[in-house]
C-alpha cells in the first residue's frame, strides 16, 4: 500500500517569545529570549467574540481590572500593529458564559504602539468536578499575520491553588504567573507583554483533507470530528473544539500540557482518499478512520 506525504516537513516554534528578557543582534536582525509559552486552551472557548475591550457588567459582582500590556515583534522590541487579543474567563461565581451574549469575552486589536487593553472583572478560582480546583486564571489568544497565534493563560502571584494546578506549576508558566497591582481607587491593574513567533503554516488543502468525522477502530461507538478553523486543526468539544498546533511530519499537538504530558494527533493518507488518524496520550492510544465529510461546517465554526 502507497502512503502519501500531504503535509511538507518543518520545523515549527513550539512557543511564542515575550515580555521580560534580553535581545542580541546576531548579525543579521535582533532576536530576543524573552519567552512567553503556551498553556492549554481550555473547554470553553468561543470564536466571535465581539470586539470590545470592555467587558464589565454592571451590577454583576467582581474585583474590577484592567489588564494591559504590548505586543511585539519576534525580536522583542518592535511594535506589533492590529494583532488580534482575544481574552475570556469565568465571572466571579467561577462559572462560563456559553451563551451569544460573550459574558467576560471580547477582542481587542493592539494600536500603532503595539498597546492593548481590557477592562473586566478578577477571576476566580473554581472546582472541575475532578476534586481539583484551577486557579483564578485569564485565557488569551493573540492572532497576527506572519506568526503563530499564541494560545496561553495569566495566573496570580500568591494563588495557593497554583502548587496544585499542573499547568499553572509548569516551569514554563513561571513567567505568566503576574503580580496585580492595587490601584487607589478600589480597582487592580495587571499588565502582560508578548513578542510573537514566526511559523511555517500548513497548506489550507492538506488542513481540507483532514476534516471529517472519524470512528474509532474496534469501537463504532467511539467518533470524533476533527474540523477546520484558523487553518489549523480543532477537535469538536461541547463548547466550540481543542485546537491542535502542527508540529512537523503530519503530526499536531494540544499546546501547553506540563512536562510529563501530551496530547498528539497524527494523520495518515491511505490509498483511495482514506485517512487515518492515532491519537495518543501519556496514558492511551487510540487508532481511527474517516468515515464522513461533516456537512454544513462552514457556517457551524462560524458562530
Amino acid at each position: 500500500m502507497h502512503r502519501r506525504t500531504f503535509i511538507k516537513s518543518a520545523a515549527l516554534s513550539a512557543f511564542a517569545l515575550s515580555t521580560y528578557g534580553f535581545a542580541v543582534f546576531d548579525g543579521n536582525k535582533y532576536v530576543g529570549d524573552c519567552e512567553t509559552t503556551t498553556d492549554i486552551l481550555g473547554p470553553f472557548y468561543l470564536p466571535g467574540s465581539p470586539v470590545r475591550n470592555n467587558l464589565v457588567i454592571k451590577g454583576e459582582p467582581g474585583i474590577p481590572v484592567e489588564l494591559s500590556g504590548y505586543i511585539k515583534h519576534d525580536n522583542c522590541l518592535t511594535p506589533y500593529k492590529n494583532a488580534k487579543i482575544e481574552l475570556w474567563h469565568c465571572d466571579a461565581e467561577g462559572d462560563y458564559d456559553l451563551s451569544k451574549e460573550y459574558r467576560y469575552r471580547g477582542t481587542a486589536f493592539s494600536g500603532e504602539d503595539g498597546r492593548y487593553s481590557f477592562k473586566t472583572i478578577m477571576p476566580v478560582p473554581y472546582a472541575v468536578g475532578d476534586g481539583s480546583i484551577r486557579p483564578a486564571h485569564f485565557h488569551l489568544m493573540i492572532t497576527a499575520a506572519g506568526y503563530q497565534a499564541l494560545v496561553t493563560q495569566l495566573y496570580f502571584s500568591g494563588d495557593s491553588y497554583i502548587k496544585s494546578d499542573p499547568y499553572a506549576s509548569s516551569p514554563k508558566a513561571k513567567r505568566r504567573i503576574l503580580d496585580s497591582e492595587d490601584l487607589d481607587d478600589g480597582t487592580k491593574r495587571v499588565l502582560y507583554n508578548v513578542s510573537l513567533s514566526e511559523v511555517l503554516p500548513v497548506e489550507e488543502p492538506s488542513i481540507d483533507k483532514l476534516t471529517g468525522i472519524y470512528t474509532e477502530v474496534g469501537n463504532q461507538f467511539n467518533e470524533i470530528e476533527i474540523f477546520k478553523n484558523d487553518n489549523t486543526i480543532w477537535m469538536k468539544n461541547e463548547a466550540f473544539g481543542n485546537r491542535f498546533d502542527y508540529t512537523g511530519s503530519n503530526t499536531f499537538e494540544y499546546p501547553g500540557m506540563p512536562d510529563g504530558m501530551f496530547w498528539e494527533l497524527k494523520f495518515e493518507l491511505l490509498e483511495n482518499d482514506n485517512v487515518k488518524l492515532v491519537e495518543k496520550s501519556e496514558v492511551k492510544t487510540s487508532v481511527f478512520l474517516k468515515t464522513i465529510k461533516p456537512s454544513g461546517r462552514k457556517e457551524r465554526i462560524k458562530w
